[in-house]
């Protein structure tokens, strides 16, 4: 599976941005997703993940009530709307495929290349 994130970009504290993550291949529905962010001089955090239906999900508690993902398994995408946000929030967004869920974990299997969002304050 091959990932490709996009919809970073520079917004102002209390703006929003939905990032999209398209995948390769015609098995997208077997794969859990993830979003995961590592900020400059940080190292990679989880921030939310979505099972393989899209009927579950989890959130950092960092995100919760500010960001949701989704997924559209017909065009093999998973998406993050990211809301209120923060310059805090400032980091480069990955998405992650994985067939074996954890809803916290960070053992995925693919990785794309990770798309920037920056927030001003």
């Amino acid at each position: 599976v091959q990932l490709q994130a996009s919809g970073g970009g520079l917004v102002q504290a209390g703006g929003s941005l939905r990032l999209s993550c398209a995948a390769s291949g015609r098995t997208f529905s077997s794969y859990a997703m993830g979003w995961f962010r590592q900020a400059p001089g940080k190292e990679r955090e989880f921030v939310a993940s979505i099972s393989w239906s899209g009927s579950t999900t989890y959130y950092a508690d960092s995100v919760k009530g500010r960001f949701t993902i989704s997924r559209d398994n017909a065009k093999n995408t998973v998406y993050l709307q990211m809301n209120s946000l923060k310059p805090e929030d400032t980091a480069i967004y990955y998405c992650a495929a994985t067939v074996q869920w954890a809803p916290d974990g960070y053992e995925y299997d693919y990785w794309g290349q990770g798309t920037l969002v920056t927030v001003s304050s």
